[in-house]
C-alpha cells in the first residue's frame, strides 16, 4: 500500500499557464473518519506529511493560490476488509480544472516504480455534469508489481485523485478494470469531502 500512497503524493501537482482569474474560494476538502457511507475507515491521515510535500511543490505555480493538501488512506470494512482507498489532494483557488485533470493524472506517472498500463482519459459519469480523468498505473516496489486504478476530480477550489485497490484490481488485466465504476465512485468521495468554507 506504501507504493499507492507514492503515487498518489506524486500526482498532486498542478501546472499551468494561463492568464484568468482566479475564483473565489468558496469550498474547502475535509479528511472523515469514513469514506463512501463507512465502508472505508481512515487508516492514516498524512495531511501533515505528505500533504506538506503537495503544498510546497504547488505553492509556487501561477494557477495555485492558498493551497492546503488533505492525504489520507482508508482501509476496507467488513466484506471490503483487503481493500484499500487513498485520497491525495488539495483546496484553495485554482485556475482551469480541466488542465488541473490532466496534470494530477501525469504527475501520478512520474512516481518511482509507476508506468502507465492504461492511459488516462475522460469518464462523465451517467447522471453527473462533471468529469473525472482515470487511468491504470502499474506500480513495481521491492520485486512486487501491482495494479493501481486512480481517477481525479479538479474544479474552482478543490482537486484530488483517488485510488482504490482491491486484491482483484491489483492483479487482473488492467484493461479488465472497471473505470468508469472507479468515476463515479471518486465522485462519491468529492461529495463526502469537499464542503462549504463558513
Amino acid at each position: 500500500m506504501g507504493a499507492v500512497i507514492v503515487i498518489l503524493v506524486a500526482l498532486a501537482v498542478i501546472g499551468s499557464t494561463t492568464d484568468a482569474g482566479f475564483p473565489e474560494a468558496k469550498y474547502r476538502l475535509r479528511m472523515p473518519g469514513t469514506l463512501l457511507n463507512g465502508t472505508y475507515k481512515l487508516a492514516q491521515d498524512l495531511s501533515d506529511t505528505a500533504g506538506r510535500k503537495v503544498v510546497e511543490e504547488n505553492k509556487n505555480r501561477s494557477n495555485v493560490r492558498d493551497p492546503k493538501a488533505v492525504v489520507g488512506q482508508f482501509n476496507g470494512r467488513g466484506t471490503f476488509s483487503r481493500n484499500a482507498l487513498v485520497v491525495s489532494g488539495m483546496y484553495g483557488r485554482f485556475k482551469d480544472p480541466g488542465e488541473a485533470r490532466k496534470d494530477l493524472m501525469e504527475g501520478s506517472a512520474d512516481a518511482d516504480g509507476a508506468s502507465v498500463a492504461v492511459p488516462a482519459r475522460d469518464i462523465t459519469p451517467k447522471g453527473s455534469d462533471l468529469t473525472v480523468r482515470c487511468q491504470v498505473l502499474k506500480s513495481s516496489q521491492n520485486g512486487v508489481t501491482s495494479n493501481v486504478p486512480l481517477c481525479a476530480w479538479a474544479d474552482d477550489n478543490t482537486g484530488a485523485a483517488v485510488g482504490l485497490v482491491t486484491p482483484e484490481s491489483a492483479t487482473q488485466d488492467p484493461d479488465d478494470i472497471d473505470l468508469d465504476k472507479l468515476a463515479e465512485t471518486t465522485l462519491r468521495v468529492r461529495e463526502e469531502m469537499r464542503e462549504p468554507i463558513g
